[in-house]
């Protein structure tokens, strides 16, 4: 048994996809497969239930899925108590976001470290949030930022700040002259989204009720979705008159369009939003680095 067949083993049970567990462990699915077939014969059960198309632990398999973690993380602690002598902000510190916050959230991010704490580096990521979870909690990155709800064992999570939602219209649209939308209306209208495995999508059909019903009668027609696999894509697929999308309002704020290709119209109050927070292990034995980082940001908002 070694740790690389743990770190399989976790993947696997938390992506419940052989393909996906492949994937965040950035190995082929053969060898992942082969992996936990040997760790399985070397414990003489079987940890997994197999289905065509879905994986789960076996009741079994869930215990020894959470030692795993346990394992995993009291080898990371080894690392990490390597540094406790150090300066805790004096080695680099691994911070992941999911991708509709990291490139709106880390210009400040940054700019806020080089001021209070030039002496650590940063190491950034950006990634799916099932991905960035399994990341965290194989110790390849020390904290990441996601919206909530998120939970995860031996993980402590900050609220940061609220984010609301806005609209984004071209010029001439029907809605481009509102002063603010209702949630509902968006559902007679095209609305560009985010593609699957975007948490952000979820987030704003969520939001907009009559939206998700809007898109599965659009499938059954066999019209597919517009997608983009950014919220700049989107952005310049509204701007082009594709249709309107909805954006985190930082996402927003600076289209690269002027005023006479695209509009943001907010939603009435109570606008939807999201709520951004930060997550890191709690066994992290460099705490001060992680208050750093929530210092400097509240000294620095995502405007």
């Amino acid at each position: 048994m070694t740790l690389t067949e743990l770190r399989y083993l976790v993947a696997l049970a938390e992506t419940g996809h052989f393909r996906k567990a492949a994937e965040q462990c950035s190995v082929s699915q053969p060898t992942l497969s082969i992996a936990i077939k040997k760790l399985e014969s070397e414990l003489g059960i079987s940890l997994f239930e197999r289905a065509r198309h879905k994986v789960a632990t076996t009741p079994t398999g869930d215990g020894i899925v959470d030692q795993a973690r346990s394992v995993l993380n009291a080898v990371q602690g080894l690392y990490d108590l390597a540094e406790l002598g150090k300066d805790p902000s004096g080695s680099v510190l691994s911070v992941g976001a999911i991708y509709t916050v990291g490139p709106y959230l880390f210009p400040q991010m940054v700019s806020a470290m080089q001021e209070s704490a030039p002496q650590m580096p940063l190491y950034i990521e950006e990634s799916y949030t099932h991905i960035l979870r399994g990341k965290l909690s194989g110790g390849d990155l020390d904290a990441i930022f996601v919206a909530l709800p998120f939970e995860d064992v031996d993980v402590v999570t900050r609220a940061l700040f609220d984010e609301p939602f806005v609209v984004v219209a071209p010029r001439g649209h029907l809605l481009a002259g509102e002063r603010a939308i209702a949630p509902c209306a968006l559902a007679d209208h095209r609305v560009l989204l985010m593609g699957e495995g975007h948490c952000f999508r979820d987030q704003v059909l969520e939001a907009c009720p009559g939206l998700a019903d809007a898109v599965r009668e659009q499938a059954a027609k066999g019209e597919a979705p517009v997608e983009g696999s950014s919220l700049e894509t989107l952005k310049h697929m509204v701007a082009s008159g594709l249709g309107i999308t909805v954006l985190p309002k930082s996402a927003a704020l600076d289209s690269g369009y002027d005023k006479n290709n695209v509009v943001v119209i907010p939603f009435l109050d109570p606008p939807p939003s999201r709520r951004i927070a930060l997550a890191w292990r709690a066994s992290f034995p460099r705490p001060e680095a992680i208050d750093l980082l929530i210092n400097a940001l509240r000294a620095r908002p995502l405007s």
